[in-house]
């Protein structure tokens, strides 16, 4: 059912439009969302996805964007009728102008604080920020938007925020450093509330239309699936080849998060809050590859250092000896970890117009609308 409407809309995406809707963006996140703030970071010189082929297939070159070309992000911008999102770090350099938004998503963001981390002995990586952080970029940003609260609160109102990707980082750190599963899952309501705190502080502040995505599916991650390969078949399903048991993780986030959101509706009604499904969205593309215009071999990263998935940690994307598959637009998983810009057109069309969001990007606008009708008039 899903797969059948998503295949639909592929069809009608990026020509569907909902121009108008919103006058800004302002997005938080992790490297799903990050248009170049890691890269500001750490230098443009330190790192792999500094150098190409990250870039290639859009811009031509490597913008801080873990993809080849554009993200989920970029294609919501475009389709509302906005330029593509600046980096938070990139443009307060050079003095730049946010009045139609900015993105403080930065690769590697965890939605909780370094220090809960630190206190379990799990490195993390100090030049990670966290949502919290993101946050208080935003608050310091705000004021140079508006001139009192209230004129913040109608420039939030006529904004889209989208809330990640956030918490993927909060797990996979962990997992990789071998920790048990057990304790990684306690970690979930601890993670949950964090972008829920996130998500009211925003709402206070003024925003009234929120899209917040779960976590991918991280055993069908090409890193993951390389990291922990075993010979035993029960380990993976039978239609899309991840692992089980990283999935049911990731499930188990999602649902507690989806049900986190579902208490913020009934406590902010006059707020459109967004789930957005990405576990939902790219496992109907592994389930159905050719629909969606993707090669078979679906699991197999595009840009990597080899082996079964194409991926060898330590032979990195953009490093010296790393392999580039042919046509990018037929590869779903871009580097082992993040997406092709494919993937992130597949992706942005079902959130615009469903079935991957609910409510969709376009029928929030419709009934935020609405909201804000009826209020004039109750006013008036």
């Amino acid at each position: 059912m899903i797969a059948a409407a998503a295949a639909a809309f592929v069809l009608l995406f990026p020509s569907v439009l909902v121009a108008g809707c919103y006058s800004s963006i302002f997005s938080f996140g992790d490297s799903l969302a990050d248009t170049g703030n890691l890269l500001h970071i750490v230098g443009n010189h330190s790192t792999d996805f500094a150098c190409l082929p990250y870039g290639m297939t859009y811009f031509g070159r490597p913008t801080g964007r873990l993809s080849d070309g554009r993200l989920i992000l970029d294609f919501i911008a475009e389709a509302l009728g906005l330029p593509h999102l600046p980096a938070y770090l990139d443009r307060r350099r050079v003095g730049g102008d946010f009045e139609q938004g900015a993105n403080f998503a930065v690769a590697g963001a965890t939605a909780l604080d370094n220090s809960f981390f630190k206190e379990r002995d799990i490195r993390i990586d100090p030049t990670i920020v966290s949502l919290g952080v993101e946050i208080r970029w935003f608050r310091q940003l705000l004021p140079s938007l508006c001139s009192s609260p209230s004129d913040c609160a109608d420039t939030l109102k006529d904004s889209l925020i989208l809330m990640g990707e956030i918490g993927g980082n909060d797990y996979i750190n962990p997992i990789l450093q071998r920790r048990s599963l057990e304790e990684v899952k306690s970690f979930v309501p601890s993670v949950v509330a964090a972008i829920s705190s996130a998500i009211i502080e925003l709402i206070e502040l003024g925003a009234r239309t929120l899209v917040v995505p779960g976590i991918t599916p991280l055993g069908c991650s090409s890193a993951f699936l390389a990291e922990f390969q075993t010979q035993n078949v029960d380990d993976y399903d039978a239609s899309t080849g991840c692992l089980i048991w990283l999935n049911e993780f990731s499930a188990h986030h999602n649902s507690l998060l989806e049900a986190e959101l579902q208490t913020l509706r009934g406590l902010h009604p006059h707020a459109t809050i967004i789930y957005a499904d990405y576990f939902a969205a790219v496992t109907s593309i592994l389930n159905n590859p050719n629909q969606f215009g993707f090669g078979d071999d679906t699991l197999v990263c595009c840009c990597g250092g080899g082996g079964a998935y194409n991926y060898n940690p330590r032979v990195q994307c953009g490093s010296d000896g790393c392999s580039l598959r042919d046509e990018p637009s037929r590869c779903v998983i871009w580097d082992g970890i993040h997406m092709t810009e494919a993937t992130h057109r597949v992706i942005a069309g079902g959130l615009l117009q469903g079935p991957f969001a609910s409510p969709a990007i376009a029928d929030a606008c419709r009934l935020q609308s609405v909201i804000y009708s009826s209020t004039s008039r109750m006013v008036s």
